[in-house]
């Protein structure tokens, strides 16, 4: 594998785990969090949904085996979801209970599952390496710098969004929506091809 086929599938997973639109989600989930801990949350939460993916990294084929799944019905479900969460940027829904009940300190939900370590970023980790299952470190190094990209875009995400306001955050989602919707037309139509080659 290349720097350019690793940086595509940095690119891919970073857009999947979409950071910048996760930050509005964190900011409300995080509201009643003092601001001097808020940082700690974070990095704790972010810490869970690694340790989460890297588990679904080395486990998740063995679980994928169990269930009889082959990897064409894999990027046809990943390509599904993919377009449904790339909707969702582009057209979000304008009643979010994400947050608006939480009195205490969150934990593990919502931050690290779903919206870190969410399906679609772990049917996208699955795919990666059952595509090529013999270059593990390398998916590891994959899933290990798309994280670094998060915990930076979301430690400083009251910076961001104050930088950028409500407006700039929602266009900025909506075009990363458009490129996942790319992304998953081609996850959807690879799954097709090679169902129907095999």
């Amino acid at each position: 594998m290349d720097i350019i086929e690793i940086a595509s599938a940095v690119f891919t997973l970073t857009l999947v785990m979409d950071p910048l639109g996760n930050i509005p989600l964190f900011i409300t989930a995080l509201k009643n969090v003092e601001e001097n801990r808020r940082i700690k949350v974070i990095t704790r939460e972010l810490f869970i949904a690694l340790f989460i993916m890297i588990f679904f990294l080395f486990f998740g084929k063995w679980i994928v085996r169990l269930l009889s799944i082959d990897i064409p019905s894999l990027s046809v479900a990943g390509g599904i979801v993919l377009f449904l969460i790339a909707l969702s940027m582009i057209f979000p829904s304008q009643h979010s209970s994400i947050g608006e009940n939480s009195e205490n300190e969150p934990f593990i939900v919502p931050l690290a599952i779903p919206l870190v370590a969410g399906p679609s970023v772990l049917t996208t980790i699955l795919i990666f390496n059952m595509k090529d299952p013999g270059n593990l470190p390398t998916w590891f190094l994959i899933v290990f710098i798309s994280w670094i990209i998060n915990v930076a875009i979301l430690a400083m995400s009251s910076k961001i969004a104050k930088f950028l306001g409500p407006r700039g955050l929602a266009a900025l989602e909506k075009l990363m929506g458009m490129i996942l919707i790319t992304i998953s037309v081609q996850m959807l139509l690879g799954g097709i091809k090679k169902f129907i080659v095999g």
